[in-house]
């Protein structure tokens, strides 16, 4: 009879090509593809027009290295509950195609590499935001909320909000007003964006004894606050009209796919008392949230080439 090969024999059977696609994993590239949706519509609106390739190409990288080093951070101290949990079951460290002495040397040269880049090509500004962001995933939501608290998504999401800033700073040097508001539309966005999906999986999370709200709430307490927060975006986001001199255009857009996405939050919450119902419904805010920031941060990148 044979036996289980285990995580060491997987490993030294994996080629060059499985290796390097299990690295590109553990950054989570479909999230750092969400936070640079955000980043490059905010330094076009900080320059008032087209910010420079040279300054926008150097951004995104030390973006992307910091967001993938937070990433990867984060699948290493989450490793024992990832393997929990069907969601996550596949990734690297738990298939054990990456040791976790590997993501934790890659963790850091990504980390290093994103603060140095940034200090050298774009700022110092910029370089201390993405250090900032990596400590806030890292320590503030992987290691000290997310096994403690049912908000843990709300405050930890925070740095998710930190591409807008770094962005910003890395046109102008500072941070203002109108990156601020920005940082609070991602931020009140976040709660609708997860808390759908964590009510999809919270099989997954009661299993790994993680307290997401959707575990230890009802799904219509979750679906109301997720409405809440959604109506908490939309007026964040016309907040940006005056703080940032913004056209009628934005402003049309944003009422428009504001009240579309808060339309999808009132009908999860109608639903949410049905378990079937419910989890379609959750499902198609979690994927319609992801169509609301494209739709709006488009709208912002727009708008500095349209006539006031």
């Amino acid at each position: 009879m044979r036996s289980d090969p285990g995580p060491a024999a997987t490993r030294g059977a994996t080629g060059p090509g499985t290796k390097v696609r299990a690295y590109v994993a553990l950054t989570k590239p479909r999230i750092i593809e969400l936070l640079l949706i955000t980043t490059i519509p905010t330094m076009i609106l900080a320059a008032d027009g087209w910010p420079g390739l040279g300054l926008l190409c150097a951004t995104l990288l030390g973006g992307a290295a910091a967001a993938g080093s937070a990433n990867t951070f984060n699948m290493y101290l989450d490793r024992d509950i990832d393997k929990l949990m069907n969601r996550t079951k596949q990734r690297p460290l738990v298939t054990g195609v990456v040791s976790p002495r590997e993501a934790l040397v890659f963790a850091f040269v990504l980390g290093a590499f994103a603060v140095a880049w940034f200090a050298v090509v774009v700022n110092p500004v910029s370089a201390w935001l993405a250090l900032g962001a990596i400590a806030l995933y890292v320590v503030g939501y992987t290691m000290l909320l997310k096994r403690r608290t049912s908000q843990n998504i709300v405050w930890g999401g925070a740095a998710g909000c930190m591409p807008v800033l770094i962005g910003w700073s890395a046109v102008t040097g500072t941070v203002g007003w109108a990156p601020l508001v920005l940082f609070g539309i991602v931020f009140f966005w976040t709660p609708p964006h997860y808390w759908p999906l964590s009510m999809r999986f919270k099989k997954d999370y009661a299993r790994a004894d993680v307290p997401m709200l959707p575990v230890v709430s009802s799904d219509a307490k979750v679906a109301g606050q997720i409405t809440a927060y959604a109506v908490a975006m939309v007026a964040c986001s016309l907040l940006l009209v005056p703080v940032a001199h913004m056209t009628w255009v934005y402003a049309a857009v944003a009422v428009a796919v504001g009240a579309w996405f808060v339309g999808m939050c009132v009908q999860l919450l109608r639903r949410a008392r049905h378990p079937e119902r419910g989890k379609l419904a959750a499902m198609k805010v979690f994927h319609y949230s992801i169509t609301y920031l494209t739709v709006l941060f488009v709208a912002v990148a727009v708008d500095p080439f349209l006539p006031l």
